[in-house]
């Protein structure tokens, strides 16, 4: 569990106006910062199944808030993903995803020729 004054700077850090407390940046900064905590308690005390199911938790909402953010403002988030320093795997877009398909469907059909 995060210290009080541990927790303040992150707020400090993150908010996004004066008075925030609660936004979007600010919950995943304090999370991020508790996993980080937890993975380290981990490896220390591996049996510790209970805290284990806690990280898993804390991780998939996260993950959540990363997805909304994304969605609602990419700015945003990239900008907090640089900050945190946290590696996202993104899903292939569609439409690149079909040319790449026809990328390669061509490609054959070239080596067909041959």
């Amino acid at each position: 569990m995060l210290s009080r004054t541990k927790k303040q700077n992150i707020i400090k850090k993150y908010r996004v106006h004066k008075g925030d407390t609660g936004s979007t940046e600010v919950q995943i900064a304090i999370l991020t910062e508790e996993i980080k905590e937890l993975t380290d308690h981990l490896r220390e005390h591996k049996k510790d199944f209970s805290s284990r199911r806690g990280l898993l938790a804390k991780v998939s909402l996260r993950h959540k808030l990363l997805h909304y953010l994304e969605r609602e403002d990419e700015k945003r988030f990239t900008k907090l993903i640089k900050a945190l320093k946290l590696k996202i795997s993104r899903k292939v877009d569609k439409d690149l995803e079909e040319d790449l398909i026809k990328n390669v469907k061509e490609r054959e059909q070239v080596k067909e020729k041959k």
